[in-house]
């Protein structure tokens, strides 16, 4: 059984529409698919129809931008109920922070020559409630600035280039208190990806599963090396908790992440589920369900 747990589509900043995403998918071989675009829910209706017909599983999820110690973490909430207030405003906060500093971005950029406009990063952005620095990434590479996103993030728009403009991110334990009180599933993504290793220890970790009721990490995930999956999957199992394994899939947005070229194993999603059986019943939200052909 093939299980993706983590993949974006055009609804954030993935390249597919969800139909899309979905149908490519089940002509990868994926059982299930859990689509986790950045702080919206938005694609959740149209992408249980899609698995519907295809007869993939599909499980609604989210990706939440945080911050600790100022350094990103993201953490990934499974069957909330996106309509619970403090979580909803939370979420729209942050998409309002993308949006917000396109025009610092494109200004800094054309401050060292960089030829952009806010019109050109908006043209990218097809069909998604919030624009963020991969839609700045596509519209350097539409106009031949770059050959590609990662070129983009690695000489204009990572932490600390010139392009860079810091934006509203949550606490991780104010997130994952949001993720279960609306009845859903908190998982850490990539923990040890990027910047995120810095702020992520062990201790780290132990502490949002003590003190907030983290549910799990993701393990299995191309950001992380052999190494570092050997060592966060005993912490997993030292915590007690939940450990998962996805591609991080963005479409053309990300080279190297195929769908499913990571995944989760059956008896993780059967934690996964009855921990959301558990968080539902706690709360008053009105989660969804997954679809489990």
């Amino acid at each position: 059984m093939r299980i993706d747990l983590h993949t974006h589509s055009n609804r954030s900043d993935g390249t597919d529409p969800v139909a899309i995403l979905i149908r490519h998918a089940h002509e990868a071989g994926l059982d299930v698919i859990a689509l986790t675009d950045h702080d919206t829910a938005d694609g959740w209706v149209e992408g249980r129809q899609a698995a519907e017909e295809l007869g993939i599983g599909f499980v609604p999820g989210l990706e939440i931008s945080c911050k600790l110690n100022g350094i990103s973490v993201h953490l990934l909430g499974y069957l909330p109920d996106p309509s619970y207030a403090p979580l909803a405003d939370e979420l729209r906060i942050v998409r309002e922070g993308r949006t917000d500093r396109i025009p610092a971005i494109v200004a800094r950029l054309n401050g060292i020559g960089v030829p952009l406009t806010v019109d050109e990063v908006l043209a990218q952005a097809t069909g998604t409630p919030s624009v963020g620095r991969p839609h700045v990434a596509d519209a350097l590479v539409a106009n031949g600035t770059v050959a590609n996103r990662s070129e983009a993030f690695d000489k204009y728009l990572a932490d600390g280039r010139a392009g860079h403009v810091s934006h509203y991110a949550i606490e991780p334990g104010r997130a994952i208190d949001l993720v279960r009180e609306a009845g859903g599933v908190p998982v850490i993504a990539h923990p040890w990806g990027r910047s995120s290793y810095k702020v992520m220890t062990e201790e780290t970790i132990g502490r949002l599963v003590d003190e907030h009721g983290l549910a799990g990490i993701e393990v299995d995930h191309q950001d992380h090396s052999p190494e570092s999956r050997e060592a966060l999957r005993a912490i997993a199992r030292n915590l007690g908790i939940i450990y998962t394994g996805s591609s991080d899939h963005h479409g053309l947005g990300k080279i190297d992440h195929d769908l499913g070229v990571n995944s989760t194993e059956p008896d993780q999603l059967e934690r996964l589920l009855e921990v959301a059986k558990t968080n539902a019943a706690a709360s008053n939200a009105a989660v969804p369900e997954a679809y489990l052909p």
